[in-house]
């Protein structure tokens, strides 16, 4: 919130070898957590301490911080979330300028019934166990990707 850098808690999925491919780098437990997202457990720590809330845009490496535009950097102006309109609507499977128009989308129009939905989607997805693909996702390199 406000371009105030946190860290991240996580499950480790991949192996610390970063010559190899993200898929290489894959390894069975690591391959679980993702698939069932218990990686994302120990975010609960992050909302105890006030750095996460339960919904909002999903914080993004701090390397990515000088890339955003002005417009962009609005998804700050709320506290980010361990599940986002952006999670619950494509995810991984969209270009960045779609990942950004929905995170601005929810700081303009916030709301409890936004959250409820947000959270709503993000339990059937979870249940419906898909295929992880956020190793296929390219970095964000700026105003190029929108």
């Amino acid at each position: 919130m406000n371009n105030k850098p946190f860290l991240l808690y996580k499950f480790r999925t991949l192996t610390h070898d970063t010559k190899m491919s993200l898929l290489e780098r894959r390894f069975p437990l690591g391959n679980f957590l993702r698939f069932t997202n218990l990686d994302e457990l120990p975010q609960l720590f992050n909302i105890l301490r006030g750095d996460l809330s339960f919904v909002g845009p999903r914080p993004l490496p701090t390397e990515y911080l000088p890339l955003y535009s002005e417009e962009q950097r609005r998804r700050h102006e709320v506290r980010p979330g361990v599940t986002g309109w952006a999670q619950v609507n494509g995810r991984h499977s969209i270009p960045w300028k779609d990942k950004f128009a929905r995170d601005l989308y929810y700081v303009q129009n916030i709301s409890f019934r936004l959250d409820m939905t947000i959270l709503f989607k993000t339990i059937l997805l979870i249940l419906a166990f898909k295929k992880d693909q956020s190793l296929l996702e390219k970095k964000f390199t700026g105003n190029n990707d929108v």
